[in-house]
């Protein structure tokens, strides 16, 4: 199937969309939403969780790019809306836990209603979206086309992206299939 035809089903908010808002907790006590980060040009909102072996494998390239796009105006923003039933490993003291370990500089949110999850679609953690100045999706996808070793990324979509969406231009790519670990639902869910 031809790159194109898959990418157009990939379900959840595509390149385009107007951003949802939200209110969520932060793992810092906080209340954030999308107004939290006003004066932010650019800002990426991410799926994530603890437990996933994807996530954990591309964990420090996240601190890298906040560190790296800071001073440029971009911040990340996480958000676990994992079934915290299911994967325990996933409540807000072990999001706590890890984000202190291993020196989360972004917020780390709580979605235990899962629905600004719904509202969004992700179907992977990690799943991002770069928004720009209006709240516009401007990316969406995966960070880059190597979990394993950051040493042999060839791509790297999400710091194109950024750099694409800071200069005032379209994305070069602007969506690729999101590749990590599902977002686990509650049970009823899909019902």
């Amino acid at each position: 199937m031809p790159e194109d035809l898959t990418l157009n089903r990939i379900p959840g908010l595509l390149p385009g969309a107007r951003a949802p808002d939200f209110s969520l907790p932060g793992i810092d006590g906080k209340t954030y939403a999308l107004g939290s980060f006003k004066a932010k040009p650019v800002v990426v909102v991410f799926f994530t969780c603890n437990h996933c072996p994807y996530v954990q494998a591309w964990e420090s390239r996240f601190v890298e790019v906040q560190r790296d796009y800071a001073a440029k105006g971009v911040q990340l923003v996480a958000i676990n809306a994992n079934d915290e039933g299911k994967y325990p490993e996933d409540d807000l003291a072990h999001m706590q836990e890890r984000a202190k370990d291993h020196g989360y500089n972004f917020p780390y949110l709580r979605d235990e209603s899962q629905r600004v999850a719904e509202a969004w679609g992700p179907v992977a953690t990690p799943d991002f979206y770069v928004l720009d100045k209006d709240r516009v999706i401007r990316y969406r996808g995966r960070m880059d086309d190597n979990h394993k070793d950051a040493n042999a990324v060839t791509l790297r979509y999400l710091r194109d992206a950024l750099d694409d969406v800071l200069a005032g231009k379209a994305p070069r790519v602007p969506l690729t299939p999101p590749y990590g670990c599902s977002i686990k639902w509650k049970p009823g869910h899909f019902t």
